[in-house]
């Protein structure tokens, strides 16, 4: 709230809310519980709130820090992999679910192999 302009104060956030919630209103007594921490709101107000407050609704629910978690993960995800990867992930997923099942099998062999050659001072390369 205060990042977006607004006292941190429970009258100002059961105002705001109410007047941009299309159900029933909520109680002054609900928002100092949200407030505090002692609940959260249900995630149809969890959307109205981060509308408002022009923040992610998973900022409000589990805080700023799996957010930024969330976003190291997929910029690791999206730099390490390229044209061709996906290209076999893509085919990887139309495959039976049988045939992904032995497939996996034989990466984590190979995974596992490689690991194990690292850690014995292998000095193999990509190949």
């Amino acid at each position: 709230m205060t990042r977006a302009g607004y006292p941190l104060r429970p009258v100002v956030l059961e105002r705001e809310f109410n007047t941009r919630y299309w159900g029933r209103s909520v109680t002054l007594q609900a928002v100092r519980r949200w407030l505090r921490g002692e609940a959260i709101p249900s995630q149809d107000k969890l959307q109205v709130l981060a509308e408002w407050l022009k923040i992610e609704p998973e900022v409000l629910r589990f805080g700023e820090g799996v957010r930024k978690s969330v976003l190291a993960h997929r910029q690791r995800w999206d730099e390490g992999v390229g044209y061709l990867e996906r290209e076999a992930f893509d085919a990887f997923l139309q495959l039976p679910a049988p045939q992904r099942k032995l497939l996996r099998e034989v990466i984590l062999t190979f995974a596992r192999d490689h690991a194990a050659q690292q850690a014995a001072g292998g000095t193999e390369r990509d190949g």
